[in-house]
C-alpha cells in the first residue's frame, strides 16, 4: 500500500506540474502583458519600474523558474491588479463561499440524482422512467449559464421566493446552488439508471429474491451500493469543480467566490490571479480523484490498491 501512494503522489505532484508549465505557456503566449492597456497613460520608465516589481522584464525562462520557486513555497505571488492583496489572499476569502456553494450543489445532484436514477431504473419504460430521462436530456443540454438567468427570473423576480447577488445569508447560496446542481443531477440519473438496471439484473439479485428478501432491503443493501460505483468515478472532478467554483455562476449572482477572481483576472490580465486560481483548482482536483480511488476499497471491498494502481 505505501508503494501504491508514493507512486500516486509523485503522479499528482508531476501532473501538477505539467498544468502549471502549460498555463504558464499558454498564457504567456498571448501578445502584451498586463500593463499593455495602460502604455499611452503612464510614463515609459513607470512602465518600465512596474514590470520589474513583477519579474516581467525577466526572460520567460527565468519568470518561468521564479514563479516555480514561489510555488514550492506555498506563495502564489502577489496580484498585479490589487496592490494591496496577494492571490493566497483572494483565495482564502474566496474559497469559502465557493466551497459553500459547491457543497450544497454537491448533495442536491447526488441525493436527488441518486434517488431519479433508481426509481427510473425499478420503473423501467413506465412513465415515470421517461420523465426521469427528459429531466436528464433537459439538465445535460441547458447549461447552468442558462439555467441561473431563469432561476432569477422565476424564482427571484416573477416568485420572490429567495433574493439574488451577493452571499448575504443562506438564502442567497439556495439559487446558486440549484443552477450549479441542475447538470450534475442530470449526469448522475442516467449514470445511475443504467447502472442500477445492470445490477439488479445480477444473479446474486435474483437469488436474494428468491429468497424472499423484500425489494426494498435488496435495493438499499445490495443494488444501490453495486451501482454507485460508476458514479464515484465521475464524482471527483464534479466535486473539484464545484468546491472551486463555476466561474460564470458565480459572475451572475455576484458570489465572491474564487470563480470571480478568475474571471477578472482574465480580463485584467492579471498573471499570477490567473496561474494561483488554476494551480488551487488543479490541487483540489488531483486530490480528489486520489481520495476517490481510496474510497472505492471502502465501497467495494473486492478492489485492491494494487489492482488499481497497475
Amino acid at each position: 500500500m505505501s508503494r501504491y501512494l508514493l507512486k500516486r503522489i509523485l503522479m499528482m505532484v508531476l501532473t501538477l506540474w505539467i498544468i502549471v508549465t502549460l498555463t504558464f505557456s499558454l498564457m504567456h503566449m498571448i501578445p502584451g502583458d498586463p500593463f499593455a492597456s495602460e502604455s499611452d497613460q503612464l510614463p515609459e520608465q513607470i512602465l518600465l519600474n512596474l514590470r520589474a516589481k513583477y519579474n516581467l522584464d525577466e526572460p520567460l525562462p527565468m519568470q518561468y523558474l521564479l514563479y516555480l520557486k514561489s510555488l514550492v513555497m506555498l506563495d502564489l505571488g502577489p496580484s498585479i491588479k490589487s496592490e494591496t492583496r496577494g492571490v493566497n489572499d483572494m483565495i482564502k476569502d474566496g474559497f469559502g463561499a465557493s466551497a459553500m456553494i459547491g457543497l450544497q450543489a454537491i448533495a442536491v445532484a447526488l441525493f436527488f440524482g441518486l434517488l431519479f436514477g433508481t426509481i427510473a431504473a425499478l420503473n423501467r419504460n413506465t412513465w415515470i422512467d421517461y420523465a426521469a430521462m427528459v429531466l436528464a436530456v433537459l439538465g445535460i443540454a441547458v447549461p447552468s449559464f442558462i439555467m441561473a438567468p431563469l432561476l432569477i427570473n422565476y424564482l427571484a423576480i416573477k416568485w420572490p421566493l429567495f433574493p439574488v447577488a451577493t452571499l448575504a445569508s443562506w438564502k442567497h447560496s439556495v439559487l446558486p446552488s440549484l443552477a450549479l446542481a441542475f447538470g450534475p443531477l442530470a449526469i448522475i440519473t442516467r449514470y445511475m439508471r443504467t447502472s442500477m438496471i445492470d445490477v439488479m439484473n445480477q444473479n446474486y439479485i435474483r437469488t436474494a429474491e428468491a429468497k424472499g428478501i423484500p425489494t426494498f432491503l435488496i435495493v438499499i443493501k445490495h443494488g444501490i451500493r453495486n451501482a454507485i460505483l460508476p458514479i464515484v468515478t465521475f464524482m471527483g472532478p464534479l466535486i473539484a469543480g464545484l468546491l472551486t467554483g463555476t466561474f460564470v455562476v458565480e459572475k451572475i449572482f455576484a458570489v465572491p467566490g474564487i470563480g470571480k477572481y478568475f474571471v477578472d483576472g482574465i480580463f485584467n490580465r492579471d498573471y499570477p490571479v490567473i496561474l494561483g486560481t488554476t494551480v488551487f483548482y488543479s490541487a483540489i482536483l488531483v486530490l480528489i480523484i486520489f481520495l476517490i480511488d481510496l474510497a472505492y476499497i471502502f465501497i467495494d471491498p473486492r478492489i485492491k490498491l494494487s489492482s488499481r494502481g497497475r
